[in-house]
This record gives C-alpha cells, sequence and structure tokens, in this order.
C-alpha cells in the first residue's frame, strides 16, 4: 500500500511537471508567430519641434510620412487642396504668447495647422479646431489667421516631412516645414505685453 501510495505521488508530481514544461514551451514564441509578434516599422512617425524664441515657446507636433519614391505635391497631396499638414491627425501648433504672422495676430493658443499648397503659393492656415483627424473636420469658418506664403525649392529631396522652429533672435523667429522638394518659412514675432 505504501508503495502504491508512493508510486501514484511520483507519477502526480511528474505530471505536473510535464504540465508546467508544456505550459511554458507553448507561450515561448516560435520561428513562425515571432515574426507577428515584431514590431513594424511605422511608416509615419508622430514627432515634433519646438523652441523658446524671446519668452515665447513654440511647439509643432506632427506625424512625419516620407516620400517613399511618390510624388508628393500635385501628386499625393494635391495642388489647391487643403491638407493638414502631416500623416494621420492634424498638424498642431501651440505657443504661449501672441505671435505677429504676415502682419497679422495669433493670440496665444493651441491650432490646428493646414495648408493649401500651389505651384506659386501657398495658403497657410492657424484654426481654432486643434484635435482634428486629418482634414476631414476642417472648417475654414474657424480660422483665426490665414496668411499666404512663397514656396523655396529644395536642391535635395527632403524624404521625411520635417518642422522646425528657429529662434532669429529679437523676438523673431520663423516655423519651417520641409517635405520633398519644398520648403515654406513662415516668420514671426513674438508681441511682448
Amino acid at each position: 500500500m505504501k508503495k502504491t501510495i508512493i508510486t501514484s505521488f511520483i507519477a502526480l508530481i511528474s505530471l505536473a511537471a510535464f504540465s508546467q514544461n508544456e505550459h511554458a514551451n507553448h507561450n515561448m514564441p516560435t520561428e513562425a508567430n515571432q515574426e507577428s509578434t515584431t514590431p513594424k516599422k511605422v511608416l509615419s512617425p508622430h514627432t515634433s519641434a519646438m523652441a523658446m524664441v524671446g519668452d515665447a515657446h513654440v511647439h509643432v507636433d506632427y506625424s512625419s510620412p516620407s516620400v517613399r519614391n511618390r510624388m508628393v505635391f500635385g501628386g499625393l497631396v494635391g495642388y489647391n487642396t487643403v491638407w493638414q499638414a502631416g500623416a494621420h491627425k492634424a498638424t498642431w501648433i501651440e505657443t504661449n504668447k501672441a505671435l505677429k504672422i504676415d502682419g497679422k495676430v495669433l493670440p496665444a493658443g493651441k491650432y490646428g495647422f493646414f495648408v493649401v499648397p500651389g505651384k506659386e503659393s501657398w495658403k497657410v492656415m492657424f484654426n481654432s479646431k486643434w484635435d482634428q483627424h486629418g482634414k476631414d473636420e476642417y472648417s475654414e469658418t474657424e480660422d483665426v489667421l490665414v496668411a499666404t506664403i512663397n514656396p523655396v525649392s529644395l536642391v535635395s529631396i527632403q524624404e521625411s516631412l520635417t518642422y522646425t522652429v528657429e529662434d532669429k533672435n529679437n523676438n523673431n523667429g520663423v516655423i519651417s516645414l520641409a517635405w520633398e522638394k519644398s520648403k515654406i518659412d513662415i516668420p514671426f514675432e513674438v508681441l511682448q505685453k
């Protein structure tokens, strides 16, 4: 009887150990399912650009698509159509001080940033509705400031959409957008109160 109990006990321990190993092996990634768990490269990574200009903190938040052998302006992004100036959600710009852009005042705040690219000039719009998906909800009636900017042709291709905010000193700065073969510079002045 004692021998039967000991044999049963050993069998039970062996079964438990086998079961535990099977469970552990079941959860280990195999070569086949390892590929599916490997993160894929994000095609339009979320990023930002910011700088202090005078005592203003200017921040641009956007998703950065790449050219990937496509014709961007006049192709992927049509001329004379509204574009959210990035991928996915609309690009937004925030400033803690009022800025003077193209002779007009942009009050301190957070704004959706949209553009209408053209061959000769671009329209740039700072919209009161900053939290938008793409351009689907864009309405020009919610624009706070609209300016016309002439683009510059780049010598070499800018693969990823890139924004920069630069301090040009004496409370002057510039917000730049560069992608594919085009760049726009939006000069601004920080207004002091």
